[in-house]
């Protein structure tokens, strides 16, 4: 999973990871029957019928998701599940009692034929809180919006009985010819208006989003992979062609980066974009084996919404390796609603991330000044966290406070522990190995359908690496020592040093220099606070409106846009603003100056260390 906190500080201004495909069905008796009809949706509601498989007790007990693999938070999906109905075969209803949020226990189960509930969607409640806030993370939500777009997490409506996870089920999902459903899976059913898909068990259900919407999509391959991309834009501003020729560009060079790691064969991105207005406010993506779902808002512009989709779904993408293939037992028997987690989110996510920025540099998609003012970003963010508490604690405990609230340092100390595990085993191979060399054995010696043991995992990496490796592990892992990051960074002949950096002129941190009016949509300076250097310069002052800049008309409506534009301003470049003050309009006219803070980031300053960090960089 990777959630974006992002520049959408401004929303607040605006609105105060295991199984392969299978199409093989096994015999009725065994499988489990799911129908969603998309047809008849009243109040944003869809019914859902699952036919029962040979229920051998007295009682059964369904149950709907307390939380799913990636998402390391329990939301509890069973909440949106209404008027749930049990059924024998010849229509006779049967006892159902509410034993939790998320579970319904059936009685006279041995009669049980069918039963049916309603799923309401997530997306149109949201207010923005996010993981951990009470919100579900909106990659991993619903939507239903009959005519237009469900998006068909298919946690969010199909459940399991206890204790038949592992039988097939066949889904069977009834939709408007005009809606198209964008999904790795394959449908089996020649209609237009029927789709048919078959899985192994509940696990590979659960790990295969569909999207459905007016057709929005491109296809494409790289090497023997087929790449899907899906799009819903509500407003039809973005469409898949937009997207896909960088996402082409990034995908392949990540295809190249991992080599032989990777045999997926089919991978689809499906893209939902939010109006924000009682809409999904989630932004991010969740990974599945052979799909990511991804969240932004609609208002982001082409040019930035191609450039967060190159980190998010890059990030995604490289779940493939782990967790996807190298994984724990917590993981292979996932416990949908009694989950016990892994010690080792350093490498499901942290792992990952940093191969999401590793890869980059590597394949020439970014200059190694900007990776390097990453690693330091990284490290200025990791150190607001708590520094000392061990990470293997925090991630077998992460459901929980304290533990709960360190859990976005996955993305920063987590891709550290990457970094620095790279430099020790490429110094101690001479620059011929790296940790994308140990993540390729250990998806030799485990894979998707065999689990590591958690307590196990520290010493199979030693005996795969170096006893350094180990030492590192045990010491700032598994320990509560803080990482010395810049020692690690001296081995590779990098150097610490400061550099000026310019900052949006609308935002210094996640703290905004300006607001909108709701009821006019107007843009307004914040008053009451010491504006920087483009204001002061400017002569704008606390409550002055906002109405045009450089031409171009501004509200509510598009202060994304707005915000996008200044991004590109440089220092002294002309600029004209048009503002309301007391009443009156005016035109000021001048030149941009651009508000700066000082950051650390690194720079190559050893020659003898060049040949062991072009070997980091680009071995």
């Amino acid at each position: 999973m990777k959630k974006i906190l992002f520049a959408f500080a401004f929303a607040t201004i605006l609105w105060s990871c295991k199984t392969t495909s299978s199409s093989t069905a096994s015999s009725p008796k065994e499988d489990i029957q799911v129908n969603i009809n998309l047809n008849e949706i009243k109040d944003d509601k869809v019914l859902v019928t699952v036919k029962s498989p040979k229920i051998k007790t007295d009682e059964i007990t369904y149950h709907i998701p307390k939380t799913v693999p990636g998402t390391y938070s329990q939301d509890n999906y069973g909440k949106y599940i209404e008027d749930v109905k049990a059924y024998d075969k010849n229509g006779n209803a049967l006892n159902v009692n509410k034993k939790d949020t998320n579970s319904w226990t059936i009685s006279n189960a041995k009669k049980l034929d069918k039963i049916t509930y309603l799923v309401n969607d997530s997306y149109d409640t949201e207010k923005g809180q996010g993981f951990g806030g009470g919100d579900i993370f909106s990659p991993a939500g619903s939507n239903i919006d009959a005519g237009k777009n469900i998006m068909l997490n298919t946690h969010c409506f199909v459940g399991y009985f206890t204790n038949y996870m592992t039988v097939p089920y066949k889904v069977t999902v009834s939709h408007p010819a005009e809606l198209w459903g964008a999904t790795s899976m394959r449908d089996l059913d020649p209609a237009n208006t029927i789709d048919l898909f078959v899985t192994s068990r509940y696990a590979e259900l659960v790990e295969n989003p569909i999207m459905y919407s007016k057709p929005n999509h491109t296809t494409f391959a790289v090497d023997d992979m087929e790449i899907q991309i899906a799009v819903y834009s509500p407003s039809g501003k973005i469409t898949a062609e937009d997207i896909t020729p960088d996402m082409k560009t990034t995908m392949m060079a990540q295809k190249r980066f991992l080599g032989p790691i990777n045999s997926t064969k089919k991978y689809s991105i499906l893209l939902y974009l939010s109006t924000m207005n009682e809409d999904a406010q989630g932004f991010g993506a969740l990974e599945h084996p052979t799909a990511t779902t991804v969240v932004f808002p609609e208002m982001m512009t082409k040019e930035e919404l191609n450039e967060q989709l190159k980190d998010v779904v890059s990030h995604e993408f490289f779940h493939i390796v782990t967790p996807l293939t190298i994984h724990s037992q917590e993981i292979q028997n996932f416990d949908y609603n009694d989950p016990k987690m892994s010690e080792h989110l350093w490498m499901y996510e942290g792992v990952t991330e940093y191969f999401a920025n590793l890869f980059q540099i590597n394949q020439g998609l970014i200059a190694e000044d900007e990776f390097y003012a990453r690693i330091a970003g990284k490290i200025e963010h990791a150190s607001t966290l708590n520094d000392t508490m061990p990470f293997t604690t925090m991630s077998k405990n992460v459901f929980v406070e304290p533990y709960k609230a360190q859990y976005l340092n996955v993305y920063e100390k987590g891709a550290l522990i990457g970094l620095c595990m790279d430099i020790i085993i490429r110094d101690n191979s001479n620059g011929k190995k790296g940790i994308l060399d140990l993540m390729q054995k250990l998806s030799s010696e485990y894979g998707v359908n065999k689990a590591f043991n958690d307590e196990e995992l520290f010493a199979k990496i030693t005996q795969l690496t170096h006893p350094e490796v180990g030492e590192f592990l045990k010491t700032y892992v598994a320990g509560p020592t803080p990482i010395p990051y810049d020692t690690y960074l001296a081995r590779v002949g990098l150097t610490k040093k400061t550099i000026k950096s310019p900052t949006n002129v609308f935002l210094k941190g996640q703290a905004p220099y300006i607001t909108v009016n709701q009821s006019t949509k107007e843009i307004i300076v914040l008053p009451n606070i010491e504006l920087n250097e483009f204001y002061t310069n400017l002569g704008l002052k606390g409550g002055d409106i906002l109405i045009a800049i450089n031409d171009k008309n501004y509200s509510l409506d598009n202060i994304y846009d707005m915000i996008m534009e200044s991004e590109k301003w440089k220092e002294n470049d002309p600029i004209s603003v048009k503002i309301k003050r007391d009443g009156k309009e005016q035109i000021i006219n001048g030149k941009v100056k651009l508000p700066y803070e000082d950051k650390d980031s690194f720079e190559a300053t050893d020659a003898s260390k060049s040949t062991l960090k072009n070997a980091w960089l680009k071995g």
